[in-house]
């Protein structure tokens, strides 16, 4: 796993239909993201923010808030992400709302080509966020950005990178979802995106969830985990714009970040849709950064590698 990890803040919640996620980025750096990571003997290095515009907060047009607001931002986020990869640093993105992901996916993706790499997205989340729109109820581009990076939405959006589709659905695996809309359902299943939901974790455990999210990966895949802190369950993580009840508990949690870790091949991070106007205390942040601990190699015990 590298070693050098460099922090990307994009404060914004342009593509939200709440505000706050915009504060996420100084949230994880009041809670020490950067010592605790340091902590465990790691090399990290802080950015800063990337900029972009304002949220104008108005209303959809043609199925799309804030579009041109949305791609400005993917683009500066999609810049920095390949940068710190072409670096050879590990890029973690501090959203901001989830459809940054665009941006840091996509250049996930073009470093991967550039380079024969084998691409992997654990898309941890309540959501599928795999709408369209003319799909969407909303219009809030937080909800598409999965469809964007596979093919389906404005080439404002869909170009970044370079390459339409960025991703393929074959390379995702979704992990906690819980929320999905009624159009956006027949999509996803018509996509043939492995979806691993609440009910399946519940009939199946965490564990062999993962082993099946995990599965099939080799010495040339680069594992991207995008992680919406909604993917946890409202009750102890309230600080996010869209909870939903129902999530994975805390050592679910955990579980599914140490068998991550365990695989050593996470080369980028996204975590995103912290909004600490709606947390209390910070204890959301302070969560999720005790997961990212997880995501990195902490543990309770020293345990000997398997196989």
């Amino acid at each position: 796993m590298t070693t050098s990890i460099r922090l990307i803040g994009a404060p914004t919640d342009v593509g939200a239909g709440t505000r706050g996620a915009s504060m996420g980025p100084e949230a994880f750096r009041v809670a020490g993201l950067q010592p605790t990571l340091e902590g465990h003997g790691l090399r990290v290095t802080d950015q800063g923010n990337v900029s972009g515009p304002a949220n104008p907060w108005q209303a959809p047009v043609s199925g799309y808030r804030h579009l041109g607001e949305v791609a400005a931002w993917n683009q500066a986020v999609h810049q920095a992400v390949h940068a710190a990869l072409a670096a050879g640093e590990l890029p973690l993105l501090l959203g901001g709302d989830h459809c940054l992901a665009i941006g840091s996916i996509s250049a996930v993706a073009r470093y991967c080509r550039q380079h024969g790499k084998t691409l992997r997205v654990l898309w941890l989340d309540a959501h599928t966020d795999f709408n369209t729109n003319d799909l969407t109820p909303t219009g809030n581009t937080h909800g598409m950005p999965v469809a964007v990076l596979c093919g389906h939405g404005p080439a404002e959006l869909t170009g970044i990178g370079g390459v339409s589709p960025a991703i393929s659905p074959a390379c995702v695996r979704q992990i906690g979802i819980r929320s999905v809309d009624a159009g956006e359902k027949r999509f996803v299943s018509a996509s043939g995106m492995e979806v691993f939901d609440m009910r399946h974790i519940d009939e199946m455990g965490m564990k062999r969830t993962m082993e099946a999210a995990l599965a099939g990966m080799d010495d040339n895949t680069h594992l991207h985990v995008s992680f919406d802190v909604d993917f946890l369950d409202a009750s102890f993580a309230p600080g996010v714009g869209t909870a939903v009840q129902g999530g994975p508990t805390y050592r679910e949690a955990q579980l599914c970040m140490e068998m991550i870790a365990d695989t050593g091949r996470m080369a980028s991070l996204d975590v995103m849709e912290l909004n600490p106007a709606l947390d209390v205390r910070n204890a959301t942040a302070v969560v999720a950064l005790d997961l990212i601990e997880s995501l990195f190699g902490k543990s309770t015990l020293m345990r000997r590698p398997r196989g």
